[in-house]
């Protein structure tokens, strides 16, 4: 063990060296990468990416990345291509290849089969003059002069500007082709981003009862609410629309100011043109409202008909915030 090893010194100077190559690629980005993006935007078919040990890895990210973000991709292991694999390239699809040297063995074999199914091949290199640079209708040049492994050996440096130039590519054919927020959406239905992006407020609210009294209520009635439905609130209603909020912090200021409470009612200290949403709504839509206005709870009502209340607690218990 080496006794004089730093490791955060060590951690800070690999991200910083990894850091200064990837702002150095942006030298890299020329027309050829725009017409790069171009041939892909055209092709009726869909991105074959490939690649061999770690540039497959990154390779696998990059095809993911291109189909959450609107551009159907596959990934084909330059290995496997060659044994029965390359029946995935059909005539309209274009290939991406990856490959640090752009001379690695596999890569060698496997170019001259792509050149016979006479589909486009894009190369994300760091050498012009490899067999693969020289072999490809387009050049992404991911150059590092060093690796981030003390050794300049291990893949990293590298593998990291192979994966920053894909994504570039993906980013630009997302713009190019007006990819929406509600595009993205109907690719990731699952997780918390799945959830921000359509989990709808009527979705949540059937959880909650439905607090709610009438204009004339009592103190002891309206405490007998909130207490009763845990929202914090209940909602003043009259002809089935919501005309007013009273929350427990409106409780507790009535209780200060030293009001008689036996001649009071609801209509009298309630809060007037509460914040009122649309059932339909995104779940993260209202939590923005929420924290917007400094509230922790929404009148939900459709067609000036009131649903219930949705609190900030339902939202942040299904994962948002």
């Amino acid at each position: 063990m080496n006794s004089k090893f730093d490791i955060l010194n060590t951690a800070k100077q690999s991200i910083k060296n990894q850091g200064d190559a990837i702002l150095n690629l942006s030298k890299f980005i020329n027309k050829e990468f725009e017409n790069s993006v171009n041939a892909i935007h055209c092709i009726k078919g869909r991105v074959i990416v490939s690649g061999v040990g770690k540039s497959a890895i990154i390779g696998k990210k990059i095809a993911a990345t291109f189909n959450s973000t609107g551009t159907p991709a596959i990934f084909m292991h330059a290995g496997e291509a060659i044994h029965g694999d390359l029946g995935v390239v059909q005539k309209d699809d274009i290939i991406i290849l990856i490959s640090k040297s752009g001379n690695t063995a596999e890569i060698k074999n496997l170019v001259p089969f792509l050149k016979k199914t006479h589909v486009k091949l894009i190369a994300i290199s760091s050498d012009k003059n490899s067999f693969l640079g020289m072999n490809s209708d387009f050049f992404l040049k991911s150059f590092v002069s060093k690796e981030a492994c003390p050794n300049n050996l291990a893949p990293t440096t590298s593998t990291t500007a192979q994966l920053v130039i894909g994504d570039a590519l993906a980013i630009c054919l997302s713009e190019l082709s007006g990819f929406k927020k509600s595009d993205f959406a109907k690719y990731h239905p699952g997780g918390s981003l799945g959830k921000e992006l359509n989990l709808k407020v009527k979705e949540i609210i059937f959880k909650n009862e439905k607090p709610e009294v009438k204009e004339n209520a009592n103190l002891k009635t309206i405490i007998n609410e909130i207490s009763k439905k845990m929202l914090g609130a209940t909602t003043i209603v009259k002809d089935n629309k919501a005309i007013g909020i009273i929350t427990d912090g409106d409780l507790r200021r009535f209780f200060s100011s030293g009001r008689d409470m036996n001649l009071i009612s609801a209509k009298e200290f309630m809060s007037k043109s509460p914040k009122t949403i649309n059932s339909d709504i995104l779940a993260s839509e209202a939590l923005q409202i929420m924290n917007k206005n400094k509230i922790t709870q929404l009148i939900v009502e459709d067609n000036d008909i009131y649903l219930g209340i949705i609190h900030l607690h339902n939202i942040l218990n299904e994962g948002l915030s």
